[in-house]
């Protein structure tokens, strides 16, 4: 599967590269993004830099503040856990609706992304890719519920808990639990199991959700 982004405008490479930079930590939450350091940082005009931290503000990465201009955000644990359950009604509702019209074919595609994240994780490097690879395993197993609006949904909240969920595998050691739960959740798609595979999506999520907020709640030392 190739990840490449393929840059259409200026804003769009903007955006693009300021989203990795930002889920990367280089902006933690609340940082000032200004506007004509970020365009000079580019080599570009404000516009570009404008239109891209608005497309980031409707991803939930930016805030716009009245008379201080573009933030970083900066998510609470209550937000985080009602991120996450929004991911568990959707992404359970979803993978239900899809199980029974996948085929062999969406099967092994799920597979081969898989494989390829298992070797991200294991080797510790491609971070930046993490993300787009756990999205895209789920993604192969969801759209043949052709719900595309829910899809958008569940994309649009992956968005958002990306940082979280990167921090959640950086921090707590999960990466193996992660990996058997994403093959044992494939499994049972293969074998049709519907019910037992939202159950176990259901609680790979909430222990993600968890995780995290262990993290976040950890005491500074």
């Amino acid at each position: 599967m190739n990840f490449m982004p393929a840059y259409k405008t200026r804003a769009q490479y903007v955006a693009d590269d300021l989203r990795r930079r930002i889920l990367a930590g280089e902006f933690p939450g609340g940082t000032q993004l200004r506007q004509d350091a970020l365009a000079q940082d580019y080599d570009v005009s404000r516009i570009p830099v404008r239109e891209a931290l608005l497309a980031l503000e409707s991803e939930g990465l930016v805030e716009f503040h009245p008379h201080r201009g573009a933030f970083t955000t900066e998510l609470s644990v209550a937000k985080i856990r009602e991120l996450f359950e929004l991911r568990v009604l959707l992404e359970t509702y979803i993978l239900r609706q899809a199980i029974e019209h996948l085929t062999d074919q969406d099967l092994d595609k799920a597979e081969d992304i898989l494989l390829k994240y298992d070797e991200a994780l294991n080797s510790g490097g491609q971070i930046d890719n993490w993300s787009e690879y756990n999205f895209a395993f789920h993604e192969a197993l969801y759209a043949p519920a052709d719900l595309p609006e829910t899809l958008a949904l569940i994309s649009q909240l992956n968005t958002k808990s990306d940082r979280y969920i990167r921090m959640q595998l950086l921090y707590t050691q999960e990466i193996e639990k992660a990996e058997q739960e994403h093959h044992g959740l494939l499994a049972l798609a293969r074998e049709r199991q519907a019910e037992a595979a939202c159950e176990l999506l259901k609680k790979h999520i909430h222990e993600a959700c968890e995780g995290i907020v262990s993290v976040l709640e950890k005491p500074v030392t």
